[in-house]
């Protein structure tokens, strides 16, 4: 029987012709991506050294100061609002010399952002009593008990010891130590701490 014969010739297709199609192709759609990529407006950013405007509240007091925001509340009780009773003793948290109250607990002010303390009220060794006033129950028993030599880290070891009668922390002699640990002295004022811990618990809690 007769059969139709189609004279178009054949094309022959490669495995590289075809690859080489089915790229061009594809990159197509990419072309178009790129030169939308090139009129978007780049997004501008902040820039990280520039100063925050930071409110803190000290001792019943507002501070407005322009700090970095890797100030740390230490770093601006002393530098920037003159505040230099919060010692700065190791840097690392690891001493207590720096301790202050942050709403009433203990915190390691060389370890707290200060960006992160606003809105909170921030209580510091010069927050405790007025110039002309009574000495705090908890400083008046660290004087009555000779509970400290130097003194460099008394500062921080009165406020700890605050924090720690407030928070519960102060029923016994163990629980005194244990939970003062984190506050140490180099003159090994210990056993007067604890006295000195013990009294002030009974006035103020009486």
């Amino acid at each position: 029987m007769p059969t139709d014969h189609d004279d178009t010739p054949a094309v022959s297709v490669s495995r590289r012709h075809f690859l080489g199609a089915t790229v061009s192709t594809a990159a197509i759609p990419l072309v178009g991506a790129g030169a939308a990529k090139a009129q978007a407006q780049p997004i501008p950013l902040a820039d990280p050294q520039a100063p925050l405007d930071v409110h803190l509240s000290v001792n019943g007091e507002v501070y407005r100061m322009g700090l970095d925001v890797r100030t740390t509340v230490l770093d601006a009780l002393r530098d920037h609002i003159g505040l230099t009773g919060s010692k700065k003793g190791c840097d690392h948290g690891q001493c207590g010399a720096c301790t202050v109250l942050i709403d009433g607990k203990r915190a390691l002010g060389c370890l707290t952002l200060a960006v992160a303390a606003q809105g909170k009220e921030i209580t510091t060794i010069e927050g405790l009593t007025r110039a002309d006033g009574p000495l705090h129950p908890m400083q008046q028993a660290f004087v009555d008990h000779d509970a400290f030599q130097c003194g460099y880290c008394t500062p921080g070891q009165i406020m700890s010891a605050i924090g720690c009668i407030q928070e519960g922390h102060a029923d016994n002699d163990d629980a005194i130590r244990e939970y003062m640990s984190g506050n140490l002295c180099r003159c090994a004022a210990y056993p007067n701490i604890v006295a000195a811990v013990r009294q002030a618990k009974t006035t103020m809690e009486g």
